[in-house]
């Protein structure tokens, strides 16, 4: 059963950067997607960035020019580079891998940005 850890997280002030990891226990070449996703508090879970199997990446509105999802096959590993980061990036951030018939949650990594 695959797992997936969040590491990365942490505080950071208004207009920094920050980079996630996800770290796979199995192989993420046959996942469909690997996502990012956030939950801010009273707040439904949002989705951030996908990465394709074809390599292919989608990002909602309020990150694109500022997150860049990223993928090691190799290490089984997803990558989410944030800058410029706002406030309202504050969230617990989850890593999720889509094989199709079932998918994946991380537990999440909490990202919280001072103005």
């Amino acid at each position: 059963q695959v797992q997936l850890v969040e590491s990365g997280g942490g505080l950071v002030q208004a207009g920094g950067s920050l980079r996630l990891s996800c770290a796979a226990s199995g192989s993420i070449a046959f996942a469909i997607h690997m996502g990012w996703y956030r939950q801010a508090p009273g707040k439904q879970r949002e989705l951030v960035a996908l990465i394709a199997r074809s390599g292919s990446t989608n990002y909602t509105d309020d990150v694109k020019g500022r997150f860049t999802i990223s993928r090691d096959v190799a290490k089984n590993t997803v990558y989410l580079q944030m800058n410029t980061l706002k406030p309202e990036d504050t969230a617990v951030y989850y890593c999720n891998a889509d094989y199709g018939l079932f998918d994946r949650w991380g537990r999440g990594t909490q990202v919280t940005v001072s103005s």
